[in-house]
């Protein structure tokens, strides 16, 4: 069966796993097996082996981008994953802060990523356009910002002392293309999640969206963001949506009272069929 596994999530639901402020799915799509994202480390290696899930199988890691709550992992993942190969945006190795109240800014990159020592055997791509991992499943590369409602997320910097924004160019997500709709998931969305899903119609055509899953960063977005954002999702009309770890939870709740039927909650452990 063609499925997603959230390995890292902010909230589990079972016992024995561990819940922690990052993502990694596992994307099995029935042939391939992706890991995409890596959380911050803790629960990596733990929750896959409660899950049943053989690290050591994954044929490509993909990074959504270099910010430690989805990063932190991958020295772990390299280690248990030998032949996968790396995907990521040439950007997702910056040194990066962020800074919400008082200077200095806090640094979110890790030493690990900004070394970019991935070892020699590797194959490690840098991609910045949208690029098949395994076949049926792509990568965006470098999404186009073309609306004037979406940000970033939040106060992200180059530099300690703030003064450099970080356009998060390294923002990617993953999309499916299946039988008869097109399966999307978001790291964090810092391109914007009506940007992301815009770039990916303009290369999968007139398919529809079936299942949406990830962060949207919505979490400190203004009201007339978060009601563009409905609104957009209204006309694209999305078959299934599942938004967690940085998408906050009043956004949540406006999208779950928009849209009841189509919505689920989503956990470390939970296994989301593909289309």
């Amino acid at each position: 069966m063609r499925k997603i596994t959230l390995i890292c999530e902010n909230t589990v639901r079972s016992a024995g796993l561990i819940g922690e402020h990052g993502l990694a799915y596992w994307i099995d799509t029935g042939k391939h097996r992706v890991l995409f994202d890596t959380g911050q480390g803790f629960a990596l290696e733990t929750n896959a082996r409660k899950l049943g899930i053989d690290l050591n199988s994954a044929d490509a890691i993909v990074l959504s981008h270099g910010h430690y709550d989805h990063v932190s992992g991958l020295p772990a993942a390299l280690a248990a994953a030998p032949a996968a190969s790396l995907w990521l945006h040439p950007a997702a190795i910056s040194t990066r802060f962020s800074c919400p109240t008082a200077k200095p800014a806090r640094r979110i990159s890790t030493d690990f990523m900004e070394r970019a020592n991935f070892g020699d055997s590797r194959p490690v791509h840098r991609v910045t356009q949208p690029t098949e991992i395994v076949p049926g499943l792509w990568v965006t590369g470098e999404i186009p910002r073309t609306n004037d409602y979406e940000d970033t997320g939040g106060p992200f910097f180059l530099d300690a002392e703030a003064t450099t924004p970080d356009p998060i160019l390294d923002d990617m997500s993953l999309y499916f293309i299946g039988d008869s709709s097109v399966s999307v998931v978001f790291g964090c969305a810092h391109a914007g999640a009506i940007n992301t899903l815009r770039h990916i119609a303009n290369h999968t055509g007139k398919l529809p969206f079936g299942t949406l899953v990830g962060g949207l960063h919505l979490l400190n977005a203004s009201e007339p963001r978060i009601a563009e954002t409905v609104a957009r999702l209204r006309e694209i009309s999305p078959r299934r949506m599942g938004f967690c770890h940085c998408t906050g939870a009043h956004a949540i709740r406006r999208i779950w009272n928009e849209f009841p039927s189509a919505c689920f909650d989503v956990h470390a452990g939970l296994e989301i069929p593909l289309d």
